[in-house]
């Protein structure tokens, strides 16, 4: 029977520290050194960065008698190798974690080193404690992700999302877990989060009433104006335009920046994946085809005679509606909210970011961001994958397995 097994949390260890130019076979020599004395593993922990390692193994001491010739050994080993090594007695396994899991993960574009330090600071002081540190992405941002012990999740949100935007950085912080990996329904907005554009103002264009739609616009969108008014009064500007627009209009759509990295990577991942919007079904249908969405819904505007009425049919797609969707969607595709995902800029996604799992803010109007769980404020889609935890290195690996 192993020490492990017979021993308590006082049990004499052994902390082994290896450090130095990385290179393959440190790892099994190390453990290969070790078995000799007849030790357990306890916990182990590797970093390598910038082709320099630092290797932790805790092991139970050796029987008794031994643990000199051991620390000899590895010493002798290490320096064969070009490491260097350290070796610490102690008792028992690392110290208990305090009560209260999170992930934290900072974006930054670039991520300086004093955003690292108050990020840093701000943990420490609202009690947390940093346990781990992990790179999940150096381009088109630098994302990196802590784990904290020792404070819960929304108070340890409260301390970090206030400032994140003075200090130049999104911070996301949701509770450690397997739920986390275990969201498998995302649901974004599509206007200026999906797309670059607002639809309606792209109609309006060729209707020569842009600028007027486009205030009207702005003010809902901060909150300022009843959602299902503005839409029917802008549309109704939309009167007596020909129905081939319809056609211009999709040509003109420019998705943004990593918008098809994020569905791709989900799709593959086992996500589902759908879209609301405040705009008109004649965009995201077409939207929904060319990316494999599995869920669409938006208002439709009216054509009769080959012209539109500047008229809405149909159930209004508003703030409502679009908590109401995402509900319906996540009911058809079998997926707990808690399980749900939100994307989206505007005030009449608020209902949506707040009814889901984990609701994101995406370059969002100062309104959303202060009630969104997360807020991210760089123009790349694609970093939402960094909050589920999903690195870049993985994306990059989806790519090219799906190429061969």
């Amino acid at each position: 029977m192993s020490a492990l097994q017979t021993s308590s949390s006082d049990v004499p260890t052994l902390l082994v520290k290896i450090f130095g130019k990385d290179r393959p076979g440190i790892t099994a020599g190390l453990f290969d050194t070790l078995a000799a004395f007849s030790v357990d593993v306890v916990d182990i922990e590797q970093v390598v960065t910038r082709g320099r390692m630092v290797l932790c193994a805790l092991v139970t001491e050796p029987p008794t008698g031994f643990e000199g010739e051991l620390r000899s050994t590895v010493h002798s080993w290490a320096e064969s190798m070009k490491m260097q090594a350290e070796i610490i007695s102690g008792i028992g396994d690392n110290r208990p974690r305090g009560l209260g899991r999170s992930l934290v993960t900072v974006l930054g574009h670039p991520l300086t080193a004093e955003a690292t330090a108050a990020v840093a600071a701000k943990i420490t002081k609202a009690g947390g404690n940093i346990d781990r540190i992990f790179r999940l992405a150096k381009y088109p941002v630098t994302a990196v992700e802590f784990a904290v012990s020792g404070v819960e999740t929304a108070p340890l949100r409260t301390a970090l999302v206030t400032d994140a935007a003075a200090l130049g950085v999104d911070v996301a912080v949701v509770d450690a877990g397997l739920y986390r990996r275990a969201q498998r329904l995302v649901v974004m907005d599509v206007d200026s989060t999906l797309i670059q554009d607002e639809v309606i103002e792209l109609f309006a264009a060729h209707a020569g009433c842009e600028d007027e739609v486009a205030e009207v616009t702005a003010a809902a969108m901060r909150g300022e104006l009843d959602f299902e008014q503005s839409l029917h009064a802008r549309v109704a500007l939309l009167a007596g335009l020909d129905a081939s627009v319809v056609d211009k209009v999709r040509a003109e759509v420019r998705l943004t920046p990593g918008a098809r990295t994020l569905i791709r990577t989900l799709k593959r991942l086992g996500y589902q994946v759908g879209v609301v919007s405040g705009g008109f079904t004649q965009v995201t249908d077409d939207l929904q085809e060319r990316l494999g969405l599995d869920f669409a819904q938006a208002n439709t505007l009216e054509i009769v005679d080959g012209r539109l009425t500047g008229r809405v049919t149909g159930e209004i797609v508003d703030r409502a509606g679009k908590a109401r969707l995402l509900r319906r969607f996540a009911a058809a595709a079998g997926v707990p909210l808690s399980q749900t995902v939100a994307i989206g800029d505007g005030a009449n996604d608020l209902d949506m970011l707040n009814a889901a799992g984990l609701g994101v803010a995406f370059n969002a109007k100062p309104v959303v961001r202060e009630a969104a769980h997360t807020a991210v404020n760089v123009p790349f889609l694609d970093t939402v994958l960094y909050l589920l935890g999903i690195t870049r290195e993985e994306v990059e690996a989806a790519e090219t397995h799906d190429e061969q």
